[in-house]
């Protein structure tokens, strides 16, 4: 992954508005879906390609992407989780909480935190928040529905 830090961001037809990365020592810091991208966003960035490849329906699960989970380690615990739901399945927010450690699943307080690292999570797509289906995601309602329907979710 290109190592210079930034704000990068292209537009993406399928999606109706710009994908826009935030990277800073080569991991992704965030990722967002604004309608027009931030003044100083530049448009070349090797995971923007890759975004854009799998946004055409090229398989692309983001695994070898370092991102950089800044947040509580339980929520981190639930975000890592996340990421081993592979392209093209989905599992409940109950399913989620079992797969991460130290979460349980009968804990209301616990499927809380589940709920709330979804809705928060810094980097969706990379963190496919999206295959989480009766969950929140931190990318807008029209983006998490394209996103479900490219993995046929």
């Amino acid at each position: 992954m290109d190592e210079v830090a930034g704000i990068y961001a292209r537009e993406s037809t399928y999606l109706d508005r710009y994908v826009q990365l935030g990277v800073a020592q080569g991991r992704v810091i965030s990722v967002s879906f604004p309608t027009a991208p931030d003044d100083d966003a530049a448009s070349a960035h090797d995971l923007l390609d890759r975004i854009a490849a799998y946004l055409q329906g090229e398989r692309d699960d983001f695994a070898d992407v370092t991102v950089a989970l800044t947040v509580p380690t339980d929520r981190r615990r639930v975000l890592e989780a996340v990421r081993e739901i592979p392209y093209g399945e989905d599992a409940s927010v109950a399913q989620l909480a079992r797969m991460a450690p130290d979460i349980d699943p009968d804990d209301e307080a616990d499927v809380t935190t589940v709920r709330e690292a979804l809705a928060d999570n810094p980097a969706p797509i990379f963190v496919p928040d999206h295959r989480v289906r009766d969950g929140p995601s931190a990318a807008p309602p029209a983006v998490e529905q394209k996103l479900r329907s490219l993995e046929g979710l």
